[in-house]
């Protein structure tokens, strides 16, 4: 069972990410999914997808959770039906949940990937980066923004929100580990602690609300 890692963030919050390794057929094993789920599976075309998708019902299995237990808003937003918050993210050969009883979570697991240079500037001013000649290095932080812009966006998934101009992280350095980040909307502010960490390759990028005044 490759759990790559588990956070334990407080008494009522944890993080669990997974290493996908295994075939699909492996996934499937002990794994029971309700028709709509089971249909959703069979409509995936790819088996990257199909895998992250198993994978995940795993981690939910961890915290002793089953794929009857998890449902989806009309906006994709998952909830767990006992009103746990839950947030759930897959890239490629990593998926990853958060779990709260306490407050809104959100997750968002990127590959760290030169595309980020040539769509920055559309969830972040990237005239803030000038000082970074790196190219790898911005392409580390930038990947941490576009998390962290993520896992604020599956907290508050309000139609309209936009990651340039509502959304904004707090300047940080990798060394740290944590940001704090605030999303502006409808005049009201809302603020977050947004911690990150890096695993061969990709970015993980998790968010708890909660009220910096």
């Amino acid at each position: 069972m490759p759990l790559y890692k588990t956070i334990t963030v407080s008494d009522t919050i944890r993080v669990h990410i997974w290493e996908i390794t295994e075939s699909e057929e492996e996934l499937a094993r002990g794994i029971f999914l309700t028709p709509p789920c089971q249909q959703r599976l069979e409509g995936m075309k790819s088996e990257l997808h199909r895998r992250g998708f198993l994978s995940i019902r795993h981690l939910l299995a961890i915290e002793g959770y089953q794929d009857k237990d998890l449902y989806y808003d009309s906006l994709g937003k998952p909830h767990l039906n006992d009103r746990t918050y839950i947030s759930i993210t897959h890239s490629y050969n990593f998926s990853g949940i958060i779990v709260s009883t306490e407050m809104p979570v959100g997750i968002d697991i990127e590959k760290q990937r030169e595309k980020i240079l040539k769509i920055a500037h559309k969830f972040t001013p990237i005239e803030e980066y000038g000082s970074l000649s790196d190219p790898l290095h911005l392409i580390r932080k930038l990947t941490v923004v576009w998390g962290a812009k993520e896992s604020l966006y599956k907290i508050n998934s309000t139609l309209g929100l936009s990651f340039l101009n509502n959304i904004n992280i707090e300047d940080f350095t990798m060394e740290e580990g944590e940001t704090t980040g605030v999303i502006t909307l409808n005049g009201e502010l809302s603020s977050f602690k947004i911690y990150f960490l890096e695993l061969a390759g990709f970015t993980c990028a998790y968010a708890l609300e909660q009220d910096f005044s």
